[in-house]
């Protein structure tokens, strides 16, 4: 039986109506992802309270357990339960739910828990009436208890102590699993007393039997009875023959009792072998990983009921290529047990690890799957998404705003200037997804809904290049010589950059939208270079000298690197002044142009960004990364106020107000150290 929908109604932050939460549930693993108070652990509590944990805790349902803001005082969550086997059937016949269509649709089982506030106090303590009902509206029989015993779950909590859950004591984990096992009564042979026989061919009853018996027998214990008899016979009129007998009780107790208690005595821990005595004692990442098995293998035995486990932060206590080993360790075990999982996590880790398809993201209250057809991602895109949705990228599941990029320049440098106008990415929860030039749409698609009346409320920026140069770039940046013709285009032309005088008409208005239609929609929009890409743009709206020292910079440094030399900071502040001295240069060859070539002020900040795009383009080209890191570093190190708005491309400041939902100001004047 496979759990899949769970709703919550006033439960803690899920409310009723609108507010009441409706998730869907996988075969398989499910992850449960979101920022902090999303909601992950009411999700967890919630089947905890409806369906009971194997680990006998008992939960006391406290005030701030009911939603605020609710006349209605009641609890009510529901968990609907298919693919029931043959035996769950047989089991759960009266309590089944069956389609009235006339269709031939099988049986479904829902657990209705509800938990009404009667108002009512009782001994010091508001009472309240607990039901646990079947019926899609819990209109259906109530639960007997062997039956709710069977829809137990296994629970996992955070940050547990797998060392004390897995020691010794009554109703311990290890006692559990060894009762499930059918070899436990089964094996070996009685003992009986008096004769002789091998202890290792006992079966676990055996061995308790056997020991008492030599418990009974050994002779501190036999010379005791011996001196309790000498008081006796003292003790005793003359014809009275009184005699003490010391034995186990243990007579009056069950066989499942008696074997209860034998292994309720054990302690499961990891073995000491010769590799682990160097370290010493193990940390509570192994223990936790011997929890783990513990439960899967306690599960594993029973055929009948709720094979669900549930655990909180699988991460805890597990390093990064442990966490991924566990998770992708979990994900074969749920198919091949036949195990339903359902986990919570922060870690980007495990995020990435688990199918896209299993993931349900928490945000604003509610829960939206990533399943195929609740989302626009098409088939392909999931294929795609599963090679390349790696941990650099799985943050997205995290963020309260998302930014896409398409290269590693914008992933150093977008932070920063992010700063420079005062919406911080850290203090914002935004995260940044670098795809590389690769599948931008994809990722964006994660976050537009099918149904349009469930759509993510995480803002999401998709920034891209227009791709599309001024008329006077090819000859700058060495597309064209002198006096080569302007390749003209045509059907079979091999020519792939783009100039703006190859748009006649609103055809470069045209060229934006078909761009900005690929990906936008719901909260995703696209944010598309003014003028042609991230550094020309930079340099064209007013950061000229910057990014071409830097660009500079970043050419030095990677010669000093081949060379296997130190780039020095007297070096690097003298090829700055170098550099300062040949962008004077090229302004003042700009400036002498005759009035015919350069006709006004726009086209002079076109040849100049030109010129500085070019150190990306001629000879040995500058690294854009690493451009963007020393200009990263040139732009936080000014000392002065500076009005950032007109100094910056108007799509990256655009982008940067969208994903930290903060409204574009008219002018924002930041000092930075």
């Amino acid at each position: 039986m496979i759990l899949t929908e769970l709703q919550i109604e006033n439960f803690r932050i899920y409310g009723e109506g609108d507010k009441a939460l409706n998730i869907s549930l996988k075969t398989g693993v499910t992850a449960i992802v979101g920022e902090n108070d999303a909601g992950k652990s009411s999700i967890i509590d919630a089947i905890r309270f409806a369906l009971g944990t194997t680990d006998q805790d008992w939960y006391r349902l406290e005030e701030s357990d009911f939603h605020k803001g609710e006349s209605n005082r009641e609890i009510r969550i529901v968990c609907k339960f298919e693919t029931l086997s043959e035996k769950e059937l047989r089991a759960y016949v009266e309590y089944l739910t069956y389609d009235v269509s006339g269709e031939d649709k099988p049986p479904i089982l829902y657990v209705n828990w509800t938990a009404v506030d009667t108002g009512t106090v009782l001994k010091g303590k508001p009472f309240r009436r607990i039901e646990m009902r079947s019926g899609k509206k819990g209109n259906g029989p109530v639960f007997v208890q062997e039956l709710r015993e069977r829809l137990k779950t296994t629970y996992l909590r955070p940050l547990r102590d797998a060392e004390l859950a897995l020691s010794s004591g009554r109703g311990s984990r290890l006692s559990q699993v060894l009762l499930q096992a059918k070899e436990i009564e089964s094996s070996g042979v009685e003992y009986i007393p008096g004769s002789k026989i091998e202890p290792e061919l006992l079966g676990v009853l055996g061995i308790g039997d056997f020991a008492n018996d030599l418990l009974e027998k050994q002779q501190s214990i036999s010379d005791t009875r011996n001196k309790i008899d000498s008081h006796l016979t003292h003790l005793s009129l003359h014809g009275d023959e009184l005699k003490s007998s010391i034995k186990v009780n243990s007579s009056k107790d069950s066989n499942n009792r008696r074997l209860r208690q034998l292994l309720e005595k054990l302690d499961l821990s990891l073995s000491d072998v010769d590799a682990n005595e160097y370290f010493g004692k193990l940390g509570l990442g192994s223990n936790n990983l011997l929890f783990i098995a513990c439960e899967l293998l306690l599960m594993a035995q029973d055929d009948v009921g709720c094979k669900l486990l549930l655990i909180e932060e699988p991460e805890a206590h597990l390093h990064t290529q442990r966490q991924l080993n566990v998770m992708s360790y979990l994900q074969t075990q749920a198919i091949k047990l036949g195990v339903q999982i359902i986990i919570t996590t922060h870690s980007p880790n495990l995020a990435s690890t688990i199918k896209l398809d299993n993931i349900v993201m928490l945000q604003g209250g509610g829960a939206f799957s990533l399943e195929k057809g609740k989302t626009k991602l098409a088939i392909s895109d999931y294929r795609f998404l599963a090679r390349f949705l790696d941990v650099t990228k799985a943050n997205l599941f995290f963020a309260r705003g998302v930014m896409i990029v398409e290269g590693d320049a914008e992933n150093v440098l977008l932070p920063t200037i992010a700063k420079l106008i005062g919406h911080d990415f850290t203090s914002h929860g935004v995260s940044i997804v670098n795809v590389g030039g690769v599948g931008l749409r994809r990722y964006a698609k994660i976050f537009q809904r099918v149904d349009e009346d469930e759509q993510l409320n995480i803002p999401v920026a998709c920034v891209t290049d227009m791709d599309v140069m001024p008329d006077c770039a090819p000859e700058i940046i060495g597309k064209i010589k002198p006096p080569q013709e302007y390749p003209a285009l045509t059907e079979n032309c091999r020519r792939q950059w783009r100039a703006k005088r190859d748009f006649t008409g609103d055809g470069l208005n045209e060229h934006r939208s078909n761009i900005k239609r690929k990906a936008s929609g719901q909260c995703v929009n696209t944010y598309i270079s003014d003028e042609w890409t991230m550094e020309y743009d930079l340099a064209y709206f007013g950061l000229a000298d910057e990014v071409y020292i830097a660009a500079r910079l970043a050419k030095k440094d990677a010669y000093y690197a081949k060379n296997g030399d130190d780039f020095t900071d007297d070096e690097l502040l003298k090829e700055k002044g170098l550099a300062e001295e040949t962008l004077q240069e090229i302004k003042d060859n700009i400036a002498a142009r005759s009035i015919s070539e350069i006709k006004d002020s726009e086209q002079y900040k076109e040849h100049l960004a030109s010129h500085v795009y070019a150190m990306f383009t001629l000879g040995t080209k500058a690294s854009k990364p690493m451009a963007a890191q020393y200009l990263a570093d040139i732009l936080e190190s000014k000392p002065h106020c500076i009005d950032w708005q007109k100094k910056l491309p108007p799509y990256l400041v655009d982008a940067i107000n969208y994903v930290t939902r903060t409204a574009k100001p008219e002018s924002v004047e930041v000092y930075v150290k």
